[in-house]
């Protein structure tokens, strides 16, 4: 056993596992990076346990992979050999709501679901949604400013943090559990850390904004017959009810395609449409609401910027229409190997990005099952690449198309995900050099000696 290991023992006993003692779950994330067993596997209780490990670690120069919910697409939680993991999963539970301040405090290996829920009993809601809400964790959350489902109205996880405590590379604990909307005091050295992905410090608690219940959610799925008209439909519901949509996902043609055919979903609509568009708005009590919301689409519909539409009637009627965007969850039952991407666009490229994938998809593997959908309200899309027998070689060349194409649109090669391993690479397409080197500063000052989640981000 290494002086390091020794020293972890000596100070915090059975919270240190090793070997066989490990469970499989800690050896990889949700990137499909190959499992690689850590060094040793810590399991903190409290913020004073975490800054024992850091304080130990430091002293030994010994690398530590921060994990939480084990959901990252990015490959930041794999451990790399010889890193220690350092899992926050006990440090789990709401801690306060506070009415007044509209205000939830969690430590951060509570599970998003188990945030969302205590928020609803309060009365209140928590603005950050997606779909591994099962399993992520909050402090996850924020320290890859997760985006989701919801991002349109209530913004990235960013927006939706107040306060943090944190414990930095060396050990030292911080500690900043504002509720305030403003508290403009000096630096806030906070939102330096969300989005970090645990390069620069260790989230241990975290207090999130709360907001109030909707009223009246109404859901439906639209076609349209291009992008175009999807952005201008977008644009005059904002007009003409400010503030009330809560979602509004895109789904081109190839993505239902795979839903139907090969998900096996009934057809969403008689006819083929280049876009489906799932809406949801808050639009106020019954029976006023659900009676806005369809004069609105029929306004539209006769218009003929909606091509065709239905509206759910029923929650078994919402999870109808969302079963087809939760359809990637399932590729992994019907299709080969994916590789998954997740990008912003402007909204103004978003078509040509599309039509340029779409050809050159048929030109180099004609074969290849794809599909591009997303939030795009917020300019973020996913596109999901699967071809049967893929290898390193056809991984990188359909990254290098993808990458190159957001990149020569002005866009970002992450949008809500991260970077962690898998994106690296990359990160010279979306930021500059003096970008670049300013990251790197801002480690070398927080993490001198390069123990937190090395090899992520930069």
């Amino acid at each position: 056993m290494s002086n390091v290991i020794e020293a972890l023992v000596a100070a915090l006993g059975s919270k240190v596992r090793t070997g066989a003692e490990i469970p499989i779950r800690n050896h990889a994330d949700a990137s499909g990076l190959p499992p690689v067993s850590p060094k040793a596997l810590i399991l903190p209780d409290t913020t004073e346990d975490v800054s024992t490990v850091l304080r130990i670690c430091h002293d030994h120069e010994q690398p530590i992979v921060i994990q939480g919910g084990l959901t990252g697409l990015a490959g930041g939680a794999r451990p790399e050999a010889g890193e220690i993991a350092l899992s926050l999963e006990r440090m789990t539970g709401v801690e306060e709501i506070d009415a007044a301040s509209a205000t939830l405090t969690a430590l951060a290996g509570t599970p998003l679901v188990v945030v969302q829920q205590a928020a609803e009993e309060a009365g209140l809601l928590c603005g950050v949604d997606l779909g591994a809400r099962g399993s992520c964790t909050i402090g996850g959350n924020v320290a890859t400013n997760a985006g989701g489902n919801q991002v349109l109205r209530y913004g990235m996880t960013r927006r939706n943090t107040l306060g943090l405590e944190a414990v930095l590379a060396d050990g030292t604990v911080v500690r900043s559990l504002n509720k305030m909307l403003k508290n403009n005091a000096g630096y806030d050295w906070t939102q330096l850390l969300i989005g970090s992905e645990g390069t620069l410090g260790v989230i241990t608690r975290v207090v999130l904004g709360l907001y109030p219940k909707p009223l009246g959610v109404q859901t439906a799925l639209c076609a349209v017959g291009n992008f175009e008209d999807a952005l201008i439909l977008l644009r005059q519901i904002q007009q003409v009810h400010p503030g009330r949509l809560l979602v509004f996902e895109a789904m081109w043609r190839e993505f239902m395609i795979v839903a139907t055919e090969i998900c096996g979903l009934p057809p969403a609509f008689e006819a083929d449409h280049d876009v489906t568009l799932l809406i949801e708005a808050d639009m106020g009590e019954e029976p006023a609401g659900s009676e806005a919301f369809s004069s609105l689409l029929s306004t539209y519909y006769e218009q003929g910027l909606i091509r065709d539409a239905v509206v759910a009637q029923s929650q078994a009627d919402r999870n109808r229409f969302w079963a087809y965007r939760e359809t990637p969850y399932e590729y992994g039952r019907f299709l080969p190997e994916e590789i998954r991407f997740d990008v912003s666009v402007p909204l103004n490229r978003m078509t040509e990005a599309v039509e340029h994938l779409r050809r050159n998809m048929r030109v180099h593997w004609p074969d290849a099952v794809y599909v591009v959908f997303g939030h795009v309200a917020d300019s973020n899309i996913h596109i999901n690449v699967a071809i049967d027998k893929m290898d390193e070689d056809l991984k990188k060349a359909v990254q290098k198309l993808v990458y190159d194409l957001v990149s020569g649109l002005g866009g970002s090669i992450s949008a809500e995900h991260g970077i962690g391993r898998i994106k690296r690479p990359y990160l010279s397409l979306t930021r500059t050099a003096p970008e670049l080197e300013l990251m790197r500063a801002m480690k070398q000052t927080l993490d001198p000696k390069g123990i937190l989640n090395p090899g992520r981000v930069l």
